[in-house]
């Protein structure tokens, strides 16, 4: 019998599922704070619910888990990286990133993902499945467990394409920012698309004040179509005018991701693109410099970022230029890649 995965439920939906097995209403809210507040993983030790009572929720239910399979800490900073095993033996990944402001946790949405695009390791192998919100929100528990520490910030820019597992993750957002569990602020969360248009639409209805990232990289349809197939169904018009859409509803600054490849989307006439796209627009664009993988056979371009920043600001575009994290250990942007399983070349921590 498969069982209910009680930590997949929403504040809402455990209620309702309590009653349905003849609890009351009300131990829904001591089994919510003991998960997602207090961190507890087996429903045999919420004690606050009566032994007759647990005994009816193992009957029907459990917690799904995800165990940190191995760490890697990065020589260059403290950043770490992370392979998570799901209870189906996949495995996930993820990066610690540690900033003045708290600790930043990168957080994967699938395992794999389909969406091809060129220079992105995570996707080479296709996808095999869609994470379910429990499996995400775990993902923080099991860190700020394993570390003794707290996550402050999270952004879905881990491997997968949030908008292609489109239910799974705003239910995800709304059991971590409940109030009566791990109370992550939405301004606190980021989601990066690639751009699937009609899913930005229909978030900017939600209301949810999370930050949305755009994995643009080129606002020429010839070239992002190159590296980012999406690109063939949602072309640069159709995906501005669904950005457009979303600010006018939500008023929120988007920020656009903005991977500098050299000699192909860093020219003159890119400069013009940009600023012609993002006219009136309340943004950041938020240059990466491109990390090298085994798959994309293209240089390093630190130089080339910094050479294309000035370029922007210059023109009066809004532009940073995003600072590199562990990647020396394959877990800068674009590099979370299994190595575990491909090459096992890392010294675990």
């Amino acid at each position: 019998m498969n069982k209910t995965h009680i930590n997949n439920l929403t504040y809402e939906e455990l209620e309702e599922y309590v009653t349905s097995l003849g609890l009351q209403r009300f131990r829904a809210d001591q089994i919510f704070r003991a998960i997602h507040k207090n961190g507890i993983d087996n429903i045999d030790k919420i004690l606050q619910i009566p032994k007759e009572d647990r005994k009816k929720l193992i009957e029907k239910s459990d917690i799904r888990k995800i165990n940190i399979l191995k760490t890697f800490k990065s020589k260059m900073d403290n950043t770490k990286k992370l392979l998570y095993l799901l209870d189906d033996n996949n495995i996930i990944e993820g990066v610690l990133m540690e900033y003045y402001h708290g600790n930043t946790l990168c957080i994967s949405t699938q395992v794999g993902c389909r969406m091809g695009c060129s220079f992105c390791a995570s996707t080479k192998n296709g996808l095999a499945r869609n994470l379910d919100s429990s499996e995400i929100v775990t993902q923080v528990y099991a860190v700020e467990k394993h570390f003794d520490t707290i996550i402050k910030n999270i952004v879905l820019m881990g491997s997968g394409e949030p908008f292609d597992n489109y239910e799974n993750v705003i239910k995800a957002l709304k059991i971590l920012n409940n109030e009566k569990g791990r109370n992550i602020s939405m301004r606190n969360m980021t989601i990066s698309t690639c751009g699937i248009a009609d899913k930005i639409i229909e978030f900017a209805n939600t209301q949810i004040p999370a930050t949305l990232a755009i994995s643009i990289h080129s606002f020429n349809d010839e070239i992002r179509g190159k590296i980012m197939p999406v690109n063939k169904k949602y072309n640069v018009q159709s995906l501005m005018d669904a950005i457009r859409e979303y600010g006018a509803i939500t008023n929120n600054r988007i920020s656009f991701e903005y991977t500098v490849i050299p000699g192909e989307n860093d020219r003159d006439e890119d400069v013009e693109l940009i600023k012609k796209n993002l006219s009136g627009l309340n943004y950041i664009v938020n240059l990466i410099a491109l990390n090298p993988i085994n798959e994309y056979n293209k240089v390093n371009s630190k130089d080339a970022a910094m050479h294309f920043k000035n370029k922007l600001e210059k023109n009066n575009i809004n532009v940073t230029l995003r600072r590199e994290l562990g990647s020396d250990i394959s877990a800068s942007c674009g590099q979370l890649k299994i190595h575990y399983l491909e090459e096992g070349g890392l010294d675990e921590v």
